[in-house]
């Protein structure tokens, strides 16, 4: 199929792109990578009036880099950005590692980080990665600059807290915890995911763990995190019998759908056992 007719506009900046966002309002649509939105529109599950190609503000949403503490990922940095990129791989060695498994080298070189977030699937692995880091979405609409925490940003099934008027400029990851396990099961090579989990922790000398995050994707209508479940491992040694309770409790976050990737039973056995290796995986340093 082809698309529904649009209007095609470059936008020459960010404050241009709000303001063609605010004329069109809740009827454009933003056009980077293209890897998600070409498809849904050519399958006509998106039929804007306006397409708005931001592309070329590269120079204002392409750049990765360090803001105090934290690193500000542009929300035009390519998937291929973030794997050559050194400062990624120091400071967030999680989101680089993830990269690797979105989707093939032409893939990567196209798609973009901001695109993957404000496009919200529920199973994507950059929307999972900003949950399990806590990392914050910074909007600017033509009320000014806002910042939105993961935990908020992510509403449902491709849905998150932007207003129509707002577009996504920054993906800020703070500084987080440094050990970490990440772990994506599907049907075949390249497909979504029916499960996917991100850990993170910091071990501490006497052997306790602090800072836990496990964030689950394709077991909700958006990506969650399993708060029950960190709770219980928080501040605390693990043993093979709390590492197997707090799995169990990863059930308490998620309500997993069923489609004909899988049924919602097997996504709910799925959960515990992963969960169980991940964290088994994070506190023997193996994978």
């Amino acid at each position: 199929m082809k698309p529904a007719p649009f209007e095609y506009v470059k936008a020459v900046s960010v404050a241009d792109a709000v303001a063609l966002l605010t004329e069109h309002r809740g009827d454009a649509r933003l056009l980077a990578g293209g890897q998600s939105l070409v498809p849904m529109l050519n399958m006509r599950l998106l039929r804007p009036s306006v397409v708005i190609d931001v592309n070329g503000l590269a120079d204002a949403l392409g750049e990765i880099a360090l803001q105090g503490d934290a690193v500000a990922v542009g929300a035009l940095v390519r998937y291929a950005e973030i794997e050559r990129s050194s400062l990624v791989a120091e400071r967030v060695p999680l989101l680089r590692h993830v990269v690797a498994y979105i989707g093939d080298r032409q893939v990567r070189n196209r798609g973009t980080v901001g695109g993957a977030v404000a496009h919200a699937d529920p199973t994507g692995e950059i929307a999972l990665v900003t949950l399990a880091l806590g990392a914050i979405m910074r909007a600017e609409g033509p009320d000014g600059v806002r910042d939105i925490h993961a935990e908020a940003f992510f509403l449902g099934p491709y849905t998150t807290a932007l207003a129509p008027d707002e577009m996504l400029t920054h993906v800020i990851f703070p500084p987080a915890a440094p050990a970490f396990r990440f772990f994506e099961r599907g049907r075949k090579h390249n497909d979504f995911a029916v499960l996917s989990l991100a850990v993170v922790g910091r071990p501490e000398p006497d052997g306790t763990w602090r800072d836990i995050r496990i964030a689950l994707g394709g077991v909700h209508d958006r990506p969650v995190l399993a708060a029950a479940a960190a709770r219980a491992l928080e501040g605390r040694r693990w043993d093979d019998a709390l590492v197997r309770d707090a799995a169990l409790l990863a059930l308490e976050d998620c309500d997993p759908p069923d489609d004909f990737r899988a049924s919602a039973e097997y996504r709910r056995h799925l959960v515990p056992v992963h969960v169980r290796r991940m964290l088994s995986a994070l506190a023997g340093g193996h994978e």
